[in-house]
């Protein structure tokens, strides 16, 4: 995340901010700010937005928020190529836990450690939520420095080796589809 002054110009430029003193007021939020105001005072009338958007104003003006950028960005077709995915992991693993668990009283269980390839926290964190979302896997612990997760996998059958095998390979797959459809042109560089 960079709160850098100058990536804060970069990020204003794109947008139509007035800057009345030399400090920018993002009209959006003045918007935003402006519509919270007429609905907490529960009347719809021009003093009540004259109101908020004055209050608004004031507020963005005294108070500037640092541009942030999370390091996400949205492509749509790779999004859709993940979601589709993600879909059908969460419809097979869901059916993989309820037969191992309806089967017998102990599943079979592993711990596998995934290096990953992305050194994005947003992506990693992303990474970390899509493993933990899809039922019989769980991140036990992520090691930042060593680009590693721990994971603790429910109801795969194999050989300890076979089943890390299968494991990375999974998520190696999930990571290439996660960074395709929300990383940076960096995060993609990185994984090719």
């Amino acid at each position: 995340m960079t709160t850098d002054p100058e990536g804060a110009r970069t990020l204003e430029r794109g947008w139509w901010v007035p800057r009345p003193f030399g400090r920018p007021v993002p009209l959006a939020l003045v918007a935003w700010l402006a519509l919270i105001w007429v609905m907490l005072w529960g009347e719809l009338s021009v003093g009540t937005v004259l109101g908020g958007l004055t209050a608004g104003a004031v507020v963005t003006w005294l108070l500037p928020l640092p541009a942030l950028d999370p390091g996400i960005r949205l492509r749509p077709l790779p999004f859709l190529r993940f979601l589709f995915w993600f879909l059908l992991d969460l419809v097979t693993s869901t059916a993989r836990v309820v037969y191992w668990v309806l089967r017998t009283p102990s599943p079979p269980t592993a711990i596998v450690p995934v290096r990953l390839r992305t050194s994005s926290e947003s992506m990693t964190v992303m990474i970390m939520i899509a493993v933990t979302t899809v039922p019989g896997s769980v991140v036990l612990r992520a090691h930042r420095e060593r680009k590693e997760l721990i994971i603790h996998v429910l109801g795969r059958t194999g050989t300890e080796k076979e089943v890390a095998a299968v494991t990375r390979a999974e998520v190696d797959a999930l990571e290439r589809r996660i960074v395709a459809a929300f990383g940076t042109r960096a995060d993609r560089k990185e994984l090719a």
